[in-house]
């Protein structure tokens, strides 16, 4: 730690100016665009990747090395030739073979065996994503262990999930190993079409991407361009009469004299129509842009656009009584729509910029630079319910608005050296990131608004007028300045790694209507990770990792001041078994996980939140994923926890499990496709989800009961062209997905069956 301390110490000093750069960043001009994606089928290029130095290594000879690739370019001018008898070949931005990951970016920034990385990783490729056919990103995540997918069941705004028993969507979703963090309603929406794989690392990870959700992130790789032609276009529409049709065009552009040199890709998508909630629409827009410039065997640069819209109203607040358990009028259908289509709306307007810069300086040293600018723009209105009314059987509502505008700017700058030390290997990385962030945020709520029947809804009224004076009426900028280092050491099987980091951070809150300045933090702290994995070379790897995390927090609480940085630690114990000869593995970790400063949602009206003390989580999960044979793919996961309270200012909820968390989560999935006979082509598949019993009231008297839900798929494909159909929740189960408090219950999926067609050429 002497090392550490006195390497901080000479860092403080870029505090000042790495804190004006990411100023800078965040002053950005809104601009529109930013990132890529892509559709299953052609292998992108191997951008933006760290081989292995054996992988890299060059004749000794410089004068030698560069003949041959002048001959080699000579050769491929005319356009570049795909390799031969090679096989497969994965990288951390690349497709995924199968269900099988084998490669992982995430949990090092460095390209790293997922059997060498000692912590929690899940990988879900473009083609498990394809089969499932989700609808949104936490449907993705339905089949991970460790995860919740869907907190708010059928919700069509946003994307929800925990990690490990806590909230991780607002900060621990992270784009091409860049962060999309939102505070109040600013959230950000990813297209699954646009993904080529997502990875879940579990465990704090401030280490090396600053404040996240210290129970882990959801990682999305989008995916760049091909480096042959793709031509492919999909539609499809599901029984609520949603309907979409997408496309995904891309491959190597001929320019003279330089073919084969610069790759492009266009993926966009247009979604409209009904959901299962009346007056309800789920209607999206959706571009992204991308092209990649190879100038010679050494440089990569892609440049990531992207632009999105989407329209649909807000989710019900609905009771437990009349909900999970029947109210003197019996259960509130999940059809009802409690706001009024006049009045309620949701729009989000979302662009993003970015690019993705690698340089190999030589066989041993490479540089990577990775940015992004995104903005948004948010409006949620409608009326809010607020309980029932059970002898008159109707709906009780609040008025609401909410109006978000909000900048990111990310700057990720990586120098990675392998070399070695006798009989150690190292691969060492240095790294500089910048985060500026600044929201706009805008609230106003009032009573005031009639209540509506449950059975016999009239929508029409003339609108209640708002309150002139918000609650919430601020502007919050957060610049963020990191700088990390981290080292893989291999000594024979064992694999022992090394990260540390320190963040500085300014905080400031700015009222919109005086611009005066209400409150400012200054916050300067250091993370730590250290893991060790032990390779048997019968396949076993055993390991253990302790780390710290520091996350701060943007937002405010109910009292509408800043947030105190969240801090957290965890010790984790596990082993990864893959066997000889089988394209698969397996997985088993236990660990304990405390987190302080949490915020947790109030029971008031409007829902706000605050920092009540420390949670714990300690729990075991197990996961399994394969290519069993050509024709059968299969995941299992098993997650059990125990999720408490271990501080809180209220004496009562200690040892409490805080509302909408299970603590006990099974699944299982899998696909079999005949490759040969009289079926070639034809494919079926299917999965099991339990989702376990939580609790709707902070005090634990109030149960939202467990839930067994299955999916159907069946596909066929022909020569180029597939069908589909999928299903969700086969057996059309009604349930309650979760319940933030008595009054805050939302249903979750009913049964949804897509049919979809797609044609490549």
């Amino acid at each position: 730690m002497q090392f550490w301390g006195g390497a901080l110490n000479s860092l403080r000093m870029l505090r000042s100016a790495v804190l004006a750069t990411a100023s800078a960043w965040v002053l950005v001009p809104q601009a529109s665009l930013a990132q890529s994606s892509t559709q299953s089928g052609a292998q992108s290029l191997p951008s933006v990747t760290v081989t292995a130095p054996e992988a890299r290594r060059r004749a000794a000879a410089t004068p030698q090395r560069r003949a041959l690739r002048s001959s080699v370019q000579a050769a491929n001018r005319n356009r570049p030739q795909p390799q031969r008898d090679v096989g497969f070949v994965e990288t951390p931005r690349g497709p995924v073979n199968g269900y099988v990951a084998n490669r992982s970016s995430s949990g090092t920034k460095t390209n790293t065996p997922i059997m060498q990385t000692p912590q929690s990783v899940s990988v879900i490729g473009a083609e498990q994503i394809r089969d499932q056919k989700p609808n949104k990103l936490d449907e993705v995540l339905r089949y991970t262990a460790g995860v919740r997918a869907g907190t708010f069941g059928a919700d069509t705004r946003n994307d929800w999930w925990l990690i490990r028993g806590f909230k991780s969507d607002d900060i621990g979703l992270f784009l091409d190993g860049m962060q999309l963090f939102y505070t109040s309603y600013a959230s950000w929406k990813l297209q699954p079409s646009n993904m080529e794989r997502v990875e879940v690392l579990r465990g704090p990870s401030a280490v090396l991407y600053g404040g996240s959700s210290p129970s882990g992130i959801v990682n999305v790789i989008s995916k760049l361009p091909p480096a042959e032609p793709i031509r492919y276009v999909e539609t499809g529409v599901n029984n609520f009469g949603n309907a979409y049709v997408g496309f995904d065009v891309g491959g190597p552009v001929a320019t003279q004299p330089q073919d084969g040199k610069l790759f492009y890709r266009v993926v966009g998508q247009v979604q409209n129509g009904p959901t299962q909630v009346d007056f309800t629409p789920d209607n999206n827009y959706f571009i992204a842009p991308s092209f990649t410039w190879k100038p010679d065997a050494d440089t990569t640069f892609t440049v990531l656009a992207s632009a999105s819209k989407q329209d649909t109203r807000g989710i019900n607040f609905l009771p437990y009584v009349g909900t999970v358990t029947s109210a003197s009028y019996g259960k509130i259908p999940t059809s009802f729509f409690g706001g009024d289509p006049s009045v309620d709306k949701f729009t989000r307007e979302q662009e993003m910029l970015g690019y993705q810069f690698e340089r190999h300086l030589t066989d041993d040293l490479t540089f990577r630079q990775n940015a992004r600018f995104a903005h948004i723009d948010l409006t949620y209105r409608g009326y809010v319910g607020n309980d029932a009314n059970q002898a008159t059987a109707t709906f009780n509502r609040y008025n609401w608005y909410a109006k978000n505008t909000a900048n990111q700017a990310d700057l990720d700058n990586q120098l990675e050296y392998r070399f070695n030390t006798g009989p150690v290997k190292h691969t060492m990385l240095f790294g500089v990131d910048l985060k500026g962030y600044q929201i706009d945020d805008y609230q106003a709520f009032g009573f005031g608004v009639p209540s509506i029947s449950i059975f016999n809804p009239v929508y029409g009224a003339a609108e209640t007028p708002l309150p002139t004076t918000p609650f919430r009426n601020f502007q919050i900028t957060q610049k963020q300045a990191g700088t990390y280092l981290q080292d893989q050491m291999k000594l024979g099987n064992f694999t022992l790694v090394l990260s540390g980091r320190n963040d500085w951070v300014e905080t400031t809150q700015v009222a919109r209507d005086t611009g005066a300045n209400v409150a400012s933090r200054d916050d300067s702290k250091f993370s730590g990770r250290a893991g060790l994995i032990y390779n048997f070379d019968n396949g076993i790897a055993p390991y253990v990792s302790y780390s710290t995390s520091y996350n701060p927090i943007i937002g405010l609480n109910a009292q509408n001041q800043l947030f105190l940085p969240e801090t957290a630690k965890q010790a984790e114990i596990g082993v990864k078994v893959a066997p000889k000869g089988f394209d698969g593995y397996f997985t088993a970790s236990l660990f304990d996980l405390k987190r302080q400063n949490v915020a947790t949602t109030t029971v008031t009206v409007p829902v706000l939140q605050n920092q009540t003390g420390e949670v714990t989580s300690r729990g075991i999960e197990l996961e399994a994923v394969a290519n069993a044979t050509k024709e059968l793919k299969f995941i299992g996961a098993f997650t059990a926890y125990h999720l408490f309270n271990s501080r809180d200012l209220d004496p009562s909820l200690v040892g409490k499990t805080p509302t909408n968390t299970p603590e006990l989560l099974v699944s299982g999935w899998a696909d079999y496709t005949f490759k040969d006979g009289p079926l070639e082509g034809f494919g079926f598949g299917g999965g099991v989800r339990y989702i376990g019993s939580s609790w709707a009231d902070t005090a634990n008297t109030l149960e939202v009961p467990a839930v067994v839900l299955g999916d159907l798929a069946l596909h066929y494909e022909w020569q180029n062209w597939r069908t589909a159909l999928n299903v969700i929740n086969l057996t059309d189960k009604i349930y309650v997905a979760s319940c933030a408090s008595a009054t805050s219950c939302f249903y979750g999926d009913r049964r949804r069956v897509t049919a979809s067609v797609s044609y490549k050429w």
